[in-house]
């Protein structure tokens, strides 16, 4: 008996400390990021912080806004609000999305697609908008749309601006299955023609979709794209390698797809480097098990790695998600 009760009293207290390590050391579930419904969010970093600017995801007619979320560490966000929206873009009146931001001189450019045009005949297409502050308030930079047309059968939409290493600013952009590359002038009014007097370079890659988003490793560009149906499971993205952002780019593989396990529809993402370290997260939405709704996406964050020779490893998407990671 008193063996018994001595070896009840060592699982007692070999409990309690295991239930005090497990309170210091609490197992946190990082995705989504933030609550909400948010969709195709761009990743980027200014003064010291990290920034997700995503889509609001609802029914056309209800995206008329955008909200933007802060963090110092990956872990802890804070929301602002509507930091633009259609009462200050007086020609944008439903269908804002997949905002895009870049950071040129003291101001805050923020490019945006409104309206969802089907044909040249509707009004809309991308637009741009301008703040003293990544928080805002944005207001319409230019009175209406940079492209309201189609060019090379790409809708105006899912635009991402990109700087080159030597300082051109470059617009990517499209959907409907079709990608254009186009130079930025100076003050983003209007684009500068290529060579050949074009104004707008179809760099569509093999099962490209919508969604673009381009970086530089090593020297590379990576062009990377959403595949597949965004309101259905197979919505996913894949990626390219080339020596130019002009290309040409061959589709390598898919690195971010469903898993059935934790979420489907996973894609039209964005990718955060951490300053002068070669650290890389991927941004992305994808769509709970448990939800039908087209329109309930969620905003994650999954660490994204790549293999000696450069290339991509495949993204293995968690409830985890990504451990505290403070900028220095």
């Amino acid at each position: 008996m008193k063996y018994t009760v001595l070896f009840c009293l060592f699982l007692i207290s070999g409990f309690s400390i295991n239930a005090q390590e497990g309170a210091a050391n609490p197992v946190h579930n990082n995705n989504p990021v933030f609550e909400g419904w948010y969709a195709d969010p761009e990743g980027i970093i200014f003064d010291n912080k990290y920034w997700i600017y995503p889509t609001y995801s609802a029914p056309y007619d209800k995206q008329v806004f955008f909200d933007a979320f802060s963090s110092p560490d990956l872990v802890h966000w804070t929301k602002h609000e509507k930091v633009l929206d259609t009462t200050s873009v007086k020609w944008a009146k439903r269908a804002v999305w997949a905002p895009s931001i870049i950071k040129k001189g003291d101001k805050y450019f923020l490019f945006f697609g409104a309206n969802d045009i089907q044909s040249d005949e509707e009004y809309g297409g991308i637009g741009v908008a301008v703040a003293s502050r990544p928080e805002g308030p944005f207001k319409d930079y230019l009175g209406k749309p940079l492209i309201d047309k189609f060019h090379n059968g790409a809708q105006p939409i899912d635009q991402f601006v990109f700087r080159d290493a030597d300082g051109k600013h470059y617009l990517i952009y499209g959907g409907w299955k079709h990608c254009n590359i186009a130079q930025l002038n100076d003050d983003f009014t209007g684009f500068i023609p290529f060579e050949n007097g074009e104004i707008f370079r179809e760099i569509t890659p093999e099962n490209y979709v919508e969604g673009p988003f381009m970086f530089i490793r090593d020297g590379k560009y990576y062009f990377m794209w959403s595949e597949g149906g965004w309101t259905g499971p197979d919505y996913s993205v894949a990626y390219a390698i080339a020596d130019s952002p002009m290309g040409p780019f061959k589709r390598i593989d898919k690195i971010l797809q469903q898993d059935m396990d934790i979420a489907t529809g996973a894609g039209h993402h964005s990718v955060i480097k951490v300053p002068r370290k070669d650290r890389w997260y991927i941004v992305y939405h994808r769509r709970p098990l448990d939800e039908t709704d087209r329109n309930s996406r969620e905003t994650c964050i999954d660490e994204m790695h790549f293999d000696d020779n450069g290339f991509i490893l495949p993204v293995k998407i968690t409830v985890e998600g990504v451990k505290s990671d403070p900028l220095e």
